[in-house]
C-alpha cells in the first residue's frame, strides 16, 4: 500500500499542476480544442453541411453552426442510430447515452471512443484533487459505493444503448474497481426497492470510504443503511468513512440533511457530470465553484440567460466570460455535439482558474407575475431558512397559484421535511419570503405592490416525493425532483401526497 500510495500521490500532484497550467491560457487553449474538432469532423456529413473546411477562426465557427438544442441535432443522431458512419463524428460512436427529453422524448445522446475516456478521467481528477488538497489516500484501499443506474446496455445497429452511469461503469480501472461497489449484479436491477435492498445487504457490514450518488437518492439508501444497522450515522457503522461524492442537483436543499446522516468529518466533492460531458468538479474545499473541466475535448461557449431566445444571441468563449453573468452553457464536443444547447445555467465565480456554480435550468424558473425567479434562488432561499432554524428538508418544488381576484395569487412550495415540520409554517414562510425577497428585486417588487401574497408552504407526507415517483414508474438514481416550475404540472400531482389539516 506505501508504494500505491506514492504514486496516487505523485499523480495528483501532476494532475492538478496540468489542469492549471491549462487554465492558465485556458482562452488559447479552448481556440485549440475548436480547431481539433473542426479538423476531425470536416469530412462528416454534419462538417460537410456546414463548411468546416473554410471555418478558420471561431468567428467564422459562430456563424456557420448556429446554437441547436436536441431537436435541432435530432436528424443526424437519428441517421448514426440508423447505422449510417460519419455522421456527426468520424466513424460510429461507442454508445448512445439515453436520457429523458421533455419535448422530444428520449434523447440518445452519443458517446465516442475520443470521448468516453473523458468522462472516467474527470471523475478520478476530482478524487486525485481531494489527494493533493488533503493528503488523504487511505480511502483507495478500501471500499467505495458508486449509486448508479444499470450497466446492462441495449444493442441497436451495433451501438451499445444505455444510462450514463452504467455506461460508465464498463471503463472504471481495473485498480478501481475490486474495491467498487455494489456487484454487477445487484446494479442491474430494475426494480428500485429491490435493487436498494441488495445494496444495503452488500455493504452494510464492509470497510466504506467513499460513497457517491445523486443526493435525492442516496438519502434513500442511507436511511435504509442507518434503519438496518440502529447507527446514529454511516460516520458510525463506517468509521473509516472519508467522503462523499455527488452531483446531478444542487447540494445545498439537502446538506444539513445528509451532514446529519454522514454524521462528523466526512467531506464532500462536488461534481457536475452529463451525458454530453463531464463538464466541471470541485477542486478545492477552501473556494467556491466547480473546475471548469478544459481538459475534455469540449468547446465551451456561454450566452447571458436573457438573450438565448433571441435570433442570433451574441456567444462568447471562454475568453469573454464575465464573473457573476447567467450564462445558458453551449457546447461542441468530440462525440459529435456541435453548439448544442445543454439547457443548463451556469455563473463564473472565478476566472484563475476558470470556477463555475450550476444555477439551474433554461427551463425551470418561476415568472408566472414577472417576478423572473430562477432555481438558484429558490434552492439559496430555502437552504438559508433551513440552516437558520434548524430545520432538515429531504425534497421540495414551487409552484405558482393564480388566483382569481387581484392580491390573492402566490408561490406555492410543497416541502416534504425530515422529522417533524417546523412549529410553526407562517414562520417558516415568512422567513422564505423574506429570504427570496433578498435574492430577486421582481420578486420584491410584487411583494410590497401587493400583488403576490406570502408563500404558502404545503407540508408533504413522509415519503410522498418517494411515493409520487414511484406511482409513475420514474424512481431510481438518476431521477430528480424539479425544484421550480412556471406550471402547476407537478404541483397538482403532489396534491394527493401533502398533510392534510
Amino acid at each position: 500500500m506505501i508504494f500505491l500510495k506514492s504514486i496516487i500521490k505523485f499523480i495528483s500532484k501532476r494532475t492538478v499542476s496540468e489542469a492549471r497550467i491549462l487554465h492558465f491560457q485556458g482562452a488559447e487553449n479552448q481556440l485549440n480544442v475548436l480547431k481539433y474538432l473542426i479538423k476531425n469532423s470536416k469530412n462528416t456529413s454534419f462538417g460537410k453541411d456546414h463548411d468546416f473546411g473554410n471555418i478558420k477562426n471561431y468567428y467564422d465557427f459562430s456563424c456557420q453552426v448556429k446554437i441547436r438544442d436536441y431537436e435541432g441535432l435530432k436528424s443526424y443522431v437519428e441517421r448514426t442510430r440508423n447505422g449510417e458512419k460519419n455522421v456527426l463524428w468520424k466513424g460510429h460512436p461507442l454508445y448512445f447515452a439515453k436520457t429523458s427529453g421533455t419535448t422530444s422524448g428520449a434523447k440518445y445522446i452519443p458517446i465516442t471512443k475520443d470521448s468516453i475516456g473523458h468522462h472516467i478521467r474527470a471523475a478520478r481528477n476530482a478524487l486525485f484533487s481531494f489527494v493533493e488538497e488533503t493528503g488523504r489516500v487511505d480511502f483507495f484501499k478500501r471500499k467505495m459505493i458508486f449509486l448508479q443506474g444499470s450497466p446492462a446496455l441495449e444493442i441497436e445497429n451495433g451501438i451499445k444503448l444505455g444510462r450514463l452511469s452504467g455506461i460508465v461503469y464498463h471503463h472504471v480501472p481495473k485498480w478501481l474497481m475490486k474495491n467498487r461497489l455494489p456487484s454487477y449484479a445487484s446494479n442491474c436491477i430494475e426494480d428500485w426497492d429491490a435493487k436498494l435492498d441488495a445494496i444495503v445487504q452488500e455493504t452494510i457490514r464492509e470497510d466504506m470510504s467513499v460513497l457517491s450518488g445523486i443526493p435525492p437518492w442516496c438519502v434513500m439508501y442511507f436511511e435504509r443503511l442507518l434503519e438496518n444497522s440502529g447507527a446514529s450515522s454511516l460516520k458510525e457503522l463506517f468509521p473509516n468513512l472519508q467522503l462523499y461524492v455527488h452531483g446531478g442537483v444542487n447540494y445545498a436543499p439537502y446538506k444539513k440533511n445528509m451532514e446529519k446522516m454522514l454524521g462528523p468529518g466526512v467531506q464532500s466533492i462536488d461534481t457536475y457530470p452529463a451525458s454530453e460531458g463531464f463538464f466541471a468538479y470541485q477542486d478545492t474545499q477552501d473556494q467556491e465553484g466547480l473546475l471548469l473541466n478544459l481538459d475534455a475535448g469540449i468547446f465551451y461557449e456561454f450566452v447571458r440567460l436573457d438573450e438565448i431566445n433571441k435570433e442570433n444571441p451574441k456567444r462568447v468563449h471562454l475568453g469573454g466570460v464575465e464573473l457573476g453573468v447567467n450564462y445558458v452553457l453551449i457546447v461542441s464536443t468530440n462525440a459529435g455535439l456541435w453548439a448544442y444547447n445543454t439547457g443548463d445555467t451556469v455563473k463564473f465565480v472565478n476566472t484563475y482558474p476558470y470556477r463555475i456554480v450550476v444555477t439551474g435550468r433554461v427551463k425551470h424558473f418561476l415568472s408566472a407575475f414577472g417576478e423572473h425567479v430562477i432555481q438558484e434562488e429558490v434552492e439559496q432561499a430555502i437552504s438559508e431558512v433551513c440552516s437558520n432554524q434548524n430545520i432538515r428538508i429531504k425534497e421540495f418544488t414551487v409552484a405558482p397559484f393564480v388566483a382569481e381576484e387581484e392580491g390573492q395569487s402566490f408561490h406555492e412550495w410543497y416541502v416534504e421535511f425530515d422529522g417533524k415540520p417546523p412549529s410553526s409554517t407562517d414562520k417558516f414562510s415568512l422567513a422564505i419570503d423574506r429570504a427570496l425577497q433578498k435574492r430577486n428585486s421582481y420578486y420584491k417588487d410584487l411583494r410590497e405592490g401587493a400583488i403576490l401574497k406570502i408563500p404558502q408552504i404545503r407540508v408533504v407526507l413522509a415519503g410522498g416525493f418517494e411515493a409520487y415517483f414511484k406511482s409513475n414508474g420514474k424512481v431510481g438514481g438518476q431521477n430528480k425532483v424539479q425544484h421550480l416550475a412556471n406550471n402547476r404540472e407537478l404541483a397538482d400531482r403532489m396534491e394527493g401526497y401533502v398533510k392534510k389539516d
